[in-house]
């Protein structure tokens, strides 16, 4: 398997939801999700667009060029964002502590 279809799977059973409800949501066949997910075919550009906004993650994460996970927060609102920064930071300081790193 190569990162893109490792990515593919991880995400969509992090999501909790079958080959077949990913397929229903992209509108393609289950058939279609399980030969990305073994890497016998890749998603075109529009289903890699697809996907990314579905899992509201980037195109260059879901195609393991970057190993960063970001969230798209652009849909949430000013109140929203703000909590959801201050949960970030606050995982960052608590895994910075776990990890005996300087706060």
């Amino acid at each position: 398997m190569n990162k893109l279809s490792e990515r593919i799977k991880m995400l969509r059973e992090r999501s909790n939801i079958s080959q077949g409800e990913l397929a229903k949501k992209l509108d393609t066949t289950r058939a279609t999700v399980s030969s990305w997910e073994m890497g016998i075919n890749s998603p075109n550009a529009h289903f890699l667009i697809e996907l990314s906004k579905f899992f509201k993650i980037s195109s260059d994460y879901l195609l393991g060029l970057d190993d960063s996970e970001n969230i798209n927060i652009s849909s949430l609102s000013a109140e929203e964002k703000k909590i959801m920064i201050m949960l970030a930071e606050y995982f960052d300081k608590n895994n910075q502590r776990l990890k005996g790193e300087p706060r």
